[in-house]
């Protein structure tokens, strides 16, 4: 069925419709929700989720590249929502840490996603949301093996 005109349709597959999901979920996120770009919500959610994480596990976790993960944590710290800082075992790496601002940002736009979701989500049962939720977790999991296996 199609999303705009109701009408039956052929099937597009898997990856038309993923994308189609992911760019409205993109025009929906915007700043004045999250309090913060897309991206930047997302390194957030990272680095609060893995406490003193290292800008290559950043890069590999959210599937970017080492100047758009610099670009975002400058951006990061510029609004004092995240430090970086010298490994002490390994001084050519940093570690990237959350601030108590950044904390209470990340706070605050996880209410703004989790309110987006349920609109999103809507037609979808409590546990058909799950099985979704599952699913695509298995699919990024499948991939990461696939890149660092």
């Amino acid at each position: 069925m199609d999303v705009k005109t109701g009408e039956e349709r052929s099937d597009r597959g898997l990856v038309a419709l993923v994308t189609q999901l992911s760019k409205a979920l993109h025009r929906r996120s915007t700043d004045e929700l999250l309090g913060m770009r897309l991206k930047a919500y997302m390194a957030l959610g990272y680095i609060r989720d893995h406490p003193g994480t290292t800008q290559q596990e950043l890069e590999n976790g959210l599937w970017m590249d080492a100047n758009t993960v610099v670009l975002i944590l400058n951006e990061l710290e510029a609004a004092q929502f995240s430090v970086r800082r010298r490994d002490p075992q390994d001084r050519r790496r940093h570690l990237v840490e959350l601030t108590a601002a950044g904390r209470h940002a990340i706070e605050r736009a996880d209410k703004a996603r989790e309110t987006l979701e349920e609109e999103i989500l809507a037609p979808l049962s409590a546990e058909e949301r799950k099985t979704l939720t599952t699913l695509v977790e298995r699919v990024l999991e499948g991939l990461l093996q696939e890149t660092h296996g």
